[in-house]
């Protein structure tokens, strides 16, 4: 019986060691026991979080300097959420095409709109006459 309630208090444990950490929840600390992430890191994620709450993974890569999607994969792996959602290579890949797709249906600068200059083409120029060798 006590072996039981040994494993019990064992196997509580085990699962708090893996509980996610949601990044818009939690403390310092909290944040610190993410392999990764140091105090630096922890005070940066929490001055962000002041202004707004991270809305995505997009969101919070493109607001916490130093986090690319290779570090949020890493973040992810050892139990970062943000809003309780695990980091994804395949919604990442897909925000990215949408952002992609915006750009190309905004509407061309002025810089685009400029007709390229057009090139000296050397074949359509006349032929300089040779120089006669004539004595």
């Amino acid at each position: 019986m006590f072996k039981k309630f040994l494993l019990i208090i064992a196997l509580l444990f085990a699962g708090t060691a893996f509980a996610a950490v949601d990044v818009n929840k939690a403390s310092a600390a909290e944040l610190d026991g993410i392999k990764g992430i140091g105090p630096a890191m922890s005070e940066k994620i929490i001055n962000e979080r002041k202004a707004s709450e991270f809305k995505d993974w997009n969101d919070f890569i493109g607001r916490v300097g130093g986090v690319g999607e290779k570090t949020a994969a890493k973040f992810s792996a050892d139990g970062l959420t943000v809003n309780g959602k695990r980091f994804s290579a395949a919604a990442q890949a897909k925000a990215d095409k949408k952002k992609e797709d915006a750009k190309a249906k905004e509407k061309p600068s002025a810089k685009d709109k400029k007709e390229p200059k057009a090139k000296k083409d050397k074949a359509a120029e006349p032929a300089a006459p040779a120089a006669s060798t004539a004595k």
